[in-house]
C-alpha cells in the first residue's frame, strides 16, 4: 500500500480512490472499527491504535526526528524516532518496522515491544487531537540514515543531557514526553545504566 499524505487518497487495485483508515479501539486496545484518518483526529478525537519507536545508536544516544514542514499534523516539531498508525489489521510491530524504513531508510535491529500508553493530546497549532492507544517499541539503529524529505526535516542523535537542553529551546510534539516516559523502563534495559536514560 503506498504511503500518501493524510489528505490525499490513493487508488485501490480496482482503480477507485480509497481513504486512509485507522483502527479504532476501546480503552483496552480491542479493535472496535475503523475511521478515516483526518476524521479520527478531529476534536474531540476518536481513540485509535498508534505506535511510537525509539531507536538508539551503539553509544546509547536517542535518534530524534524533526517532522517535515509539509506534514498536516505537527509540522516542523521534533519527536521520537518514528511514530504512526498501523493499517487496519496490521500488527503494530510490523507497522513500526515498515514506517521506520519508509521515513528514515533504515531497518531497526533488536526492536522489542516496550508496552502501551493511552493519551489525549490536543495540538493547539492544528486544532487536531491525538486520542491514541499507543504501542511502544525500542531498538537499535546500526546503519546510515536515508530520510525521506517528504516525512523528515532533520534528525539528531542525543544523550539525555542533550535532549533536556534541546527540549528547553525547541518545539517538540505534544505526545513526545508521554511516550518517552512510558518507554523509559525498556529504554534503560536496552541501553544500560551508563547511558543515563
Amino acid at each position: 500500500m503506498p504511503i500518501t499524505p493524510a489528505t490525499a487518497a490513493h487508488s485501490s487495485s480496482s482503480g477507485t480512490a480509497e481513504a486512509i483508515l485507522l483502527e479504532l479501539v476501546d480503552e483496552n486496545g480491542v479493535t472496535i472499527g475503523t475511521e478515516e484518518k483526518l476524521t479520527a483526529h478531529q476534536p474531540p478525537g476518536l481513540l485509535h491504535r498508534a505506535f511510537s519507536v525509539f531507536l538508539f545508536d551503539e553509544r546509547g544516544r536517542l535518534l530524534l526526528q524533526q517532522r517535515a514542514l509539509g506534514k498536516y499534523h505537527s509540522p516542523g516539531v521534533w519527536s521520537n524516532t518514528c511514530c504512526g498508525h498501523p493499517y487496519p489489521g496490521e500488527a503494530p510491530f510490523a507497522a513500526a518496522a515498515r514506517r521506520t524504513f519508509e521515513e528514515l531508510g533504515v531497518s531497526p535491529t533488536l526492536m522489542a515491544e516496550a508496552g502501551t500508553v493511552r493519551y489525549n493530546h490536543p495540538d493547539p497549532a492544528s486544532g487536531l487531537v491525538e486520542q491514541e492507544y499507543n504501542h511502544l517499541f525500542v531498538g537499535m539503529v546500526q546503519s546510515a540514515l536515508r530520510p525521506d524529505p517528504e516525512e523528515v526535516g532533520d534528525t539528531a542523535f542525543v544523550t539525555p543531557a542533550e535532549l533536556a537542553e534541546r527540549h528547553a529551546k525547541d518545539t517538540f510534539s505534544a505526545w513526545f514526553m508521554t511516550v518517552l516516559d512510558a518507554a523509559r523502563p525498556a529504554v534503560r534495559e536496552l541501553t544500560g545504566p551508563s547511558a543515563g536514560w
